[in-house]
């Protein structure tokens, strides 16, 4: 059975009929450790004598805080902005690499309690996200009814996008992005100040539920807590301009796309998933098909190259001639939705011309052990949670640590 919190994100389906192991995931921080793999050519692009003339690189390593909030702390504290090349949640160790946004000499090594952030060269040009090929995890599965061993179907897993995309315990991103879409700005608003969840915490819920009244924004702003950043930008707006469409835009950019492309995971998630369940190969590719090669170029379908056959990523640019065209057009027209919708004139800044995903999930170095620890490394953009989830089946899979 597919659990109510995997329905809410797209995901109606397994990749595997692997019958689960049980257990828990990331019962503390040590139990889930993920570090950034970039390519040989952008690690040897990484010089320590270009100082001035180039762009600063760091490592950043951090526990119970995420990508996002993590640059933020250090802009505010040693005034230097950063750019990652791919999130990371606060629900793990992480370790990564973070380029400055303007050629300079750099700040020196700094730690907090929650992460630290290490200088190790310099780079003529900023390193993106295409300069990072992979993820390597190491996890540790808690309390399992049976071996993780047992597990074998790591080549056979669909390329769903996962919880943390969609908020994990509070999955609210994807409806903001569809509002957002819909220019329903009022209840963008709305899902952001006060959709509740039943994972939230009991403080959270409280006072979401008395912003769900506008009457009220005024004389609860102070009560609203700290970690609850974006709404108290939302809120402030509100209260000083009551304009909707304002309020969304004092939201960071980087947050305002992250809402719409969380829409836009949601319809690849319910794409995959109907694709999956009308009988369609997703494991290999045929003629007419787009592909990715193992260089991650695009392109059709060439019979005798190593492809991976690719999904379209809705947006103003769709492309509908592949064989998915039917399950993604039944799924925008139960939306409302149009491709040309993500074309945002009152907001061009968030519009998106989506493209193409990979539609399972490449593993390699995968292997496990005794003490039920799993070892693995996904292809930029791929889930953990995902692979996780069809290892361990959970019933409820936030209450499990996804």
């Amino acid at each position: 059975m597919i659990p109510e919190i995997d329905s809410q994100i797209g995901i109606l389906v397994y990749s595997t009929n692997f019958t689960g192991t049980g257990g828990k995931i990331r019962q503390k921080p040590e139990d889930f450790e993920v570090s950034e793999v970039i390519s040989d050519n952008a690690l040897k692009s990484i010089k320590n004598d270009v100082g001035e003339s180039g762009y600063a690189v760091y490592k950043l390593r951090k526990k119970k805080i995420d990508t996002n909030h993590a640059i933020a702390d250090i802009y505010r504290k040693k005034g230097i902005r950063l750019k990652s090349l791919g999130l990371k949640d606060a629900s793990a160790i992480t370790e990564q690499f973070v380029c400055s946004q303007g050629k300079t000499k750099g700040i020196d090594d700094y730690d907090t309690e929650k992460y630290s952030i290490k200088k190790i060269g310099f780079v003529k040009k900023p390193l993106s996200k295409k300069d990072m090929i992979s993820n390597h995890f190491k996890i540790k599965i808690s309390n399992p009814s049976k071996p993780v061993s047992e597990f074998c179907d790591f080549n056979k897993i669909l390329n769903f996008y996962g919880y943390q995309r969609f908020g994990s315990k509070r999955p609210v991103t994807h409806l903001v992005g569809k509002a957002i879409v819909q220019r329903d700005f009022k209840k963008a608003v709305d899902l952001i100040l006060s959709f509740t969840s039943s994972y939230d915490y009991k403080e959270n819920i409280e006072i979401r539920e008395k912003l769900s009244d506008p009457a009220n924004y005024k004389k609860y702003l102070e009560y609203v807590p700290p970690q609850m950043d974006i709404e108290r930008i939302v809120l402030k707006e509100m209260i000083d301009h009551s304009d909707a469409l304002g309020a969304i835009r004092s939201v960071p950019l980087t947050i305002r796309r992250f809402y719409v492309q969380a829409y836009q995971s949601f319809l690849f998630n319910h794409s995959l998933s109907s694709a999956f369940q009308e009988g369609e190969d997703l494991f290999s590719a045929e003629s007419n098909d787009v592909c990715f090669d193992k260089k991650g170029i695009i392109g059709k379908y060439l019979k005798g190259l190593d492809q991976n056959l690719a999904i379209p990523f809705i947006g103003y640019s769709y492309y509908k001639k592949t064989r998915f065209d039917y399950h993604i057009s039944k799924i925008l027209k139960n939306e409302e939705i149009t491709p040309k919708d993500f074309f945002i004139k009152e907001m061009q800044e968030v519009s998106n011309e989506g493209g193409f995903r990979q539609a399972s999930i490449c593993c390699t170095d995968y292997s496990s052990s005794d003490e039920n620890l799993v070892e693995f490394s996904l292809s930029r953009g791929s889930f953990a949670t995902i692979l996780l989830r069809e290892i361990i089946k959970p019933q409820d899979p936030i209450a499990d640590g996804f």
